[in-house]
């Protein structure tokens, strides 16, 4: 066994070997060190090679999904190995012969297919990464072996961060011995894989076998580099299913253009899909899913992952999002049918890689009955409402044109009440097959004619107390009393029943008769088994021929799904259509964060909404220039409305300057990805790149300080960002002396506004830089708005035109809480820096100012509670009980009052 153990894990090596042993998979040597150490499993040992104790630890076979899903996440691989023959057949070899095992499938993160390994509600990509070198740009390929979608782009090197941050891929293939810094930093699995795995040529005549195609043209104008990667795939997910192939859809070729860029530092600081924290909860994505379906939940996230940039294209999502919205009841009806809608793409997935069970069978028929009822409701909603957008026509097409016969045939064929295996049997119904009906009707009668041969001899002999019973020694045996065998050991009975076995309190038998009906009770139960899997195997065969109907299907009811959860959360949240077009526009009025808006809701707050014109007039923009009298004219108009493609935003903090620049971002994504935004009007103008840089954390990993990690995000936005990005920017050069920071911070303004010349905010505590709007025309200041009460800042979360005269940072520290002494002496010395003026060295500063223990706070005065001062004025002696009694709640009212 330890031979066979070693040929097979010979051919693994990068990954732990699941070695089925009966009821248990177990691992031997160094794989049981790490499974054990990974799980938190015993470690024991069996055994020795080569003079040593061989490690062991296994898993049971029937949870062992639970282990893999760790060992998974922990980033190993798995090499499934399975008996691939009956015991009895190796038996028949020898005494010595081994049970013959293979491996069926190698589990890596991105091939997993199983709902327990997996989330619903998102995608779990494999991706691979080529490069030719005949090419300036890289290939991009990724497929998701759950549902069959299956995509690949060319870009180039400076492109590949943001993609990868964009599919959050489970596992990357790349050439070994590449090493890229955007691979290592995607967050996937990196599996590294000789180059010939990425040859074009030979990825060129895998993909046209796999089509059954001539050629490629009809897909698309793949590039070498793209036609590597999906070859490298291919070839992958052969080799990790063993030769078998999940139902992939046609390679669809996406042109880096069509959607908005978003490089991964933006990703994490919109929190797009997770929050900072690494947690999903409090995520944009989390806040606008309204979907009814796991299908619908992964094609939101994708759609939230990639807005569009065709005009044309997001107007057609949104007409679908309106076209819900206005038709409330069909609404209602169809996201209640949804509900109930399997997840057709993953069950096709997983039968078409013979991993499916009668589950994933029921699942294609409830998904079949979801369509056909979704497509009739469109149907009958039509006339009557107004036409359906274009959308949502497709969709209905889609789902009629899945073959009504095999959701028949499905439903006829199988039980109600079903296992998750098929090797448990019992998932075809009664009445499908007259064969198995009749299999079944002797395994099932077995009881019946058991008793009556009890019957049968217990009268012919005589002994009332036999009994004929199973186990899975003996099988079926007689058995009677010891003081009654003898009896069955003598003629004329001892012709006819057999002795097997004298325990001590029993004797038993067996009887030709007996041994037949256990025989054919046997292969009755073995060939009723064998019929429904023939059944199974022909039933999957039949949903595979219609994997291509059945993945539009899918994609349809995804596709409803989404547009119609859209228009839920319109409804709910008070979200607007928005107009996006080819211009430069971008003019928010009214604006919401949405994330924040609902976080507000729950506690019963309201947010403050804030309008935001970034539009530039394209004359001025050309022209490049304005009157300065013109300038001051529109600067001194402290209430007229902002138009300018720069916003400079200074305020003090807690006053909401992030969480505008934040909610902009937002809204354009939403925008774009076709969705309803938080606004009471929105105009957007295409965003083709989208650039934020707010909050730094430092990156100890690759040796950045959280000042160098600021300036690296800083240097991307104004090498790249062009006249439609969307940059917002907080408080770059905060992490440096104060005049660097000053310096950075003026010179990345110029930029941007002379250079770059993109739509942008750009919040600020210099507040020096307010005087640049004198001398760069598109540059327009804003303010946050507070209020000062009694020493105290009173934050209105309002945006206005102007700019800030303090920061308020002492009173903000307040508010956090730092302790007295700290606040007046900051105060203190705040007071002589605005005193002295810039040129005050800091020695002299020190000089002048009293120590810091000179400035404590004064011990407190004791003072009397104004409960005290009414009992110093209170005669016990003449008080009435009433009046007595009306003091002791006048005294406790005022002590509540006091400890406020």
């Amino acid at each position: 066994m330890m031979a066979q153990y070693l040929e097979i894990k010979a051919g693994h090596p990068g990954a732990l070997l699941f070695y089925r042993m009966g009821d248990f998979y177990e691992l031997f040597f160094d794989d049981a060190v790490a499974a054990s150490e990974a799980l938190d499993i015993a470690l024991t040992k069996r055994g020795k090679h080569a003079g040593a104790d061989i490690p062991m630890c296994g898993v049971p076979v029937h949870s062992h999904e639970a282990y893999l899903e760790r060992l998974i996440r922990k980033g190993f691989k798995v090499a499934v190995c399975e008996q691939v023959e009956d015991p009895a057949e190796a038996k028949k070899r020898g005494a010595k012969s081994v049970v013959a095992r293979a491996v069926t499938r190698l589990v890596t993160p991105g091939t997993l297919t199983e709902d327990t390994l997996l989330n619903a509600r998102a995608h779990n990509y494999l991706a691979a990464l080529a490069r030719t070198g005949a090419e300036a740009t890289l290939g991009l390929a990724w497929v998701d072996v759950s549902t069959g979608r299956f995509e690949a782009m060319a870009l180039p090197p400076s492109g590949v961060a943001a993609e990868l941050a964009r599919l959050a891929p489970g596992e990357l293939l790349i050439v070994e011995g590449t090493g890229d810094d955007a691979a290592a930093q995607s967050g996937a699995a990196l599996t590294e894989l000789p180059a010939i795995r990425f040859d074009s040529a030979a990825a060129e005549r895998r993909l046209k076998a796999h089509l059954g195609v001539a050629a490629l043209d009809a897909f698309g104008a793949f590039t070498r580099a793209e036609l590597g990667a999906m070859g490298a795939l291919l070839g992958y997910v052969e080799l990790t299913q063993v030769g078998r192939m999940p139902a992939l859809s046609a390679p669809r070729r996406i042109a880096s253009a069509d959607a908005m860029t978003i490089d991964a530092a933006t990703r994490a600081n919109l929190e797009l899909v997770k929050t900072l924290q690494g947690e999903s909860a409090g995520s944009l994505l989390s806040v606008i899913d309204r979907t009814a379906t796991g299908a619908g939940a992964r094609e939101l996230a994708s759609r939230l992952a990639a807005p569009l940039t065709d005009p044309s294209a997001i107007a057609a999502r949104l007409d679908a999002v309106e076209w819900f919205l206005d038709s409330r009841d069909i609404r209602h009806d169809l996201r209640a049918a949804l509900k109930s809608a399997p997840d057709i793409a993953r069950a096709l997935s997983r039968l078409s890689l013979a991993r499916g069970g009668p589950r994933d069978l029921a699942a294609v028929a409830g998904g079949l009955d979801a369509a056909h009822k979704l497509a009739a409701m469109l149907d009958a909603a039509s006339p009557s409402l107004l036409p359906l957008p274009e959308e949502i026509a497709a969709a209905a097409v889609a789902l009629r044109g899945v073959a009504a016969n095999l959701k028949t045939h499905l439903a006829a064929a199988l039980a109600e009440e079903l296992p998750l295996l098929a090797r448990d049997g019992g998932f075809i119904a009664k009445g499908h097959d007259a064969t198995l009906d009749q299999t079944r009707a002797l395994r099932d009668d077995a009881r019946k004619l058991i008793a009556g041969l009890q019957t049968k001899y217990a009268g012919e002999t005589g002994i009332a107390a036999l009994k004929i019973r199973h186990n899975n020694v003996l099988g079926y045996y007689i058995e009677v009393p010891p003081r009654h065998g003898e009896k069955l050991v003598a003629p004329p009975f001892s012709d006819s029943y057999i002795h097997r076995q004298t325990m001590a309190n029993a004797m038993r038998f067996t009887t030709p008769e007996l041994a037949g009906l256990a025989s054919r009770i046997a292969e009755a139960a073995g060939r009723a088994l064998e019929i429904e899997l023939a059944l199974f195997d022909a039933l999957a065969a039949a949903v595979i021929a219609e994997a291509p109907a059945l993945s539009r299907a899918a994609s349809a009811l995804a596709a409803l799904d989404v547009a119609s959860a859209l228009a839920e959360l319109a409804a709910e949240r008070r979200y607007a259509r928005p107009r996006v077009d080819a211009s430069l526009a971008f003019d928010i009025k009214g604006g919401r964060h949405p994330v924040v808006e609902a976080a507000l809701a729950r506690s019963g707050e309201q947010f403050v909404p804030n309008d935001c014109n970034l539009s530039a007039d394209a004359s001025s923009m050309e022209q490049g220039s304005q009157s300065r009298s013109d300038m001051q004219n529109n600067m001194s108009r402290r209430e007229a409305p902002l138009q300018r493609s720069i916003w400079l935003l200074t305020g003090p903090n807690m006053a909401g300057k992030s969480t505008f620049l934040r909610q902009n971002a937002l809204i354009a994504i939403l925008a774009q990805m076709g969705s309803f935004v938080p606004a009471e009007d929105a105009h957007i103008g295409i965003v083709d790149r989208l650039f934020s840089r707010v909050g730094a954390a430092d990156d100890l990993a690759r040796g950045r300080s959280t000042f160098m990690v600021e300036m690296v995000e800083t240097a991307a936005i104004l090498n790249q960002a062009g006249e439609r990005s969307l940059v917002i920017l907080d408080e770059i050069g905060r992490g440096t002396a104060t005049y660097d920071g000053l310096s950075i911070a003026w010179a990345a303004v110029e930029h941007l506004h002379e250079v770059n010349r993109s739509r942008a905010l750009f919040a600020t505590h210099y507040h020096e830089l307010t005087a640049l709007t004198e001398k760069l025309p598109h540059l327009a200041n804003a303010t946050m708005r507070v209020k000062e009460w009694q020493g105290d800042v009173v934050f209105l979360h309002e945006v206005g035109p102007g700019a800030a005269d303090r920061s308020y940072g002492i009173q903000v520290a307040k508010l956090a809480g730092l302790p007295a002494p700290v606040i007046a002496r900051a105060q203190a010395v705040l007071a002589a820096l605005e005193k002295s003026g810039e040129g005050t060295k800091t020695a002299k500063l020190i000089d002048d100012l009293p120590l810091f223990t000179a400035s404590a706070r004064p011990a407190p005065v004791a003072t009397a509670s104004a409960v005290e001062e009414e009992l110093k004025t209170v005669n016990p002696d003449a008080l009435t009980p009433k009046e007595a009694l009306d003091l002791i709640y006048r005294l406790k009212a005022q002590a509540a009052k006091d400890g406020e």
